[in-house]
């Protein structure tokens, strides 16, 4: 299927929701007409002809007790034996009443002349026997009991029998009728709820087969190629299957990926130029530690020789050109050193070791105790420093560095250095603190940078590189370093931190 023709997932979507709506919509709509049809059935069999028939029994139990009365009534002559008769009259009343409105019913009209004919013949018996066969009891009692009047009042009441029986025989057919449809209802009604659930199911089944081909498996198939370009196969070409996102997706996955081997080529060509740039620096290095050093010492050297043969002889200004030009060449020669070490950092490569950064500090004081005797310098290390792993030789000038421009840039007061370290999560974070002149904060980026200077060299000596090469070896070692511009009121001074690692780098 071609990529225009492709379905988007929105669509798979959709046409899922549709599928599953339509079978739920027609599984609604067929179970709600069953549970109709099931209402309707339960309501004729529970409602109305388990009723009639109940009743019908109540009748039929209400006129005998009007006939057990009656002949209570002719054995005792006592008045008190016609209370079941009473009685028996107010519930025949009432149980055909409740029949009556069963019958009122279109569906069950045909109870309406059995019904009737039962209530006939109870009156027929009262009026033909009971009531009469009561007067006579009460003029004549022997007349009552003649056997004439007891046969005539025994085929009344037979009568009236027959009626109760065939009610029944109208109201059982009818149950029965009720009972199947009952029956017949609850099974589609179960037919219907268990079809619609199983069609759900499998519509959930198919429609899940289908995301999984359209959607899950080209998406773990499109990860697994892209997982293989992040390892490295650049020259994989990444496509897409499935729903036209995924198709698409791909196809961006793949464009980044000819933009990455772009990129990667453009980065090996610079990468060749970078190492034809460094060895044409390595190079300038060896010129410069060798050849340019050769005549500037001689330069230097006749200089001072100049300087100490004929120093007096000349005239004044004489003996200033020369001071000049000793000078010049000093200071050019600690430049030249000085670019040769800020070059040299990280590119001569010294194995590293574990560096105890006490006896480090304790070796630069030794280094500048000359400058630390002459000035009355004080250097207190608050606390044990820590043990590093790096270049011993390099992070002992970032040492130097510090406290040498703390004696440098000193105030009236004899200079007075602090050194401290805390661990600060997988870091060793240190500071030196002095109480020096102090450096703005506008020029706290600034010192930083290769050969600035925030004072004439007729103040204070120096070629502007020691702080750029202290940040170079901190980086170099994966710290950084920074000024503190804001010493929160601890007076005069600087304050330096830079951080180193705590941990071996994994190898």
């Amino acid at each position: 299927m071609s990529g225009r023709r492709r379905l988007t997932a929105n669509q798979w979507f959709a046409l899922a929701v549709a599928l599953l709506v339509f079978v739920g919509v027609l599984g609604t709509v067929a179970s709600a007409i069953s549970l109709s049809r099931l209402s309707r059935a339960r309501e004729q069999l529970a409602d109305r002809l388990d009723p009639a028939a109940v009743n019908a029994e109540q009748v039929r139990a209400a006129v005998i007790d009007q006939e057990t009365g009656v002949r209570g009534f002719m054995l005792g002559r006592d008045e008190r034996f016609l209370a079941p008769y009473r009685s028996g009259q107010r519930d025949e009343n009432a149980a055909l009443s409740r029949l009556r409105a069963v019958a009122a019913l279109d569906e069950a009209r045909v109870l309406r002349e059995p019904i009737e004919e039962v209530a006939r013949r109870a009156r027929a018996w009262r009026s033909g026997y009971a009531e009469p066969t009561i007067a006579t009891v009460r003029s004549d009692p022997e007349a009552a009991q003649s056997p004439a009047a007891v046969e005539a009042g025994r085929e009344r009441f037979d009568a009236f029998r027959s009626a109760v029986v065939d009610l029944r025989r109208v109201l059982e057919p009818a149950r029965a009728a009720a009972r199947d449809e009952l029956d017949r209802n609850a099974v589609i009604v179960r037919f219907w709820v268990l079809g619609t659930g199983i069609v759900i199911l499998l519509t959930v089944f198919a429609v899940a087969l289908v995301l999984r081909g359209t959607l899950v498996r080209p998406l773990r198939a499109l990860a697994g190629t892209a997982r293989e370009v992040a390892q490295g196969d650049f020259e994989r070409e990444v496509r897409g299957s499935g729903a036209r996102e995924v198709v698409d997706l791909g196809q961006d996955v793949d464009a980044m990926r000819a933009r990455i081997v772009d990129e990667l080529e453009a980065l090996r060509i610079a990468e060749a130029e970078l190492k034809r740039s460094n060895a044409e620096l390595e190079q300038f290095a060896y010129v410069a530690s060798h050849d340019l050093q050769e005549p500037l010492r001689k330069v230097a050297s006749f200089c001072q020789l100049l300087q100490q043969r004929y120093g007096g002889q000349l005239d004044e200004r004489a003996d200033q050109y020369i001071g000049f030009a000793v000078d010049g060449a000093r200071r050019m020669q600690d430049l030249i050193n000085d670019l040769l070490a800020f070059s040299r950092v990280g590119r001569l490569e010294q194995p590293h070791t574990d560096v105890d950064c006490d006896a480090l500090v304790t070796r630069v004081r030794g280094d500048l105790s000359q400058a630390i005797e002459e000035s009355d310098a004080t250097i207190d290390v608050r606390g044990p420093l820590p043990t590093v792993y790096g270049d011993a030789g390099l992070l002992r000038l970032v040492f130097q560095n510090l406290i040498a421009n703390a004696i440098k840039f000193r105030a009236e007061a004899a200079p007075h250095v602090e050194l401290s370290a805390v661990l600060d999560g997988d870091c060793w974070t240190f500071r030196c603190t002095d109480n020096g002149i102090g450096i703005d904060a506008e020029y706290a980026e600034r010192i930083f940078v290769l050969f600035q200077r925030l004072h004439a060299r007729n103040q204070y000596e120096g070629t502007g590189i020691g702080l750029a090469m202290c940040r170079k070896i901190v980086e170099y070692h994966g710290g950084r370093m920074w000024l503190d511009v804001d010493p929160a009121g601890e007076g005069p001074g600087s304050t330096f931190y830079f951080t180193l690692p705590a941990q071996r780098p994994e190898t």
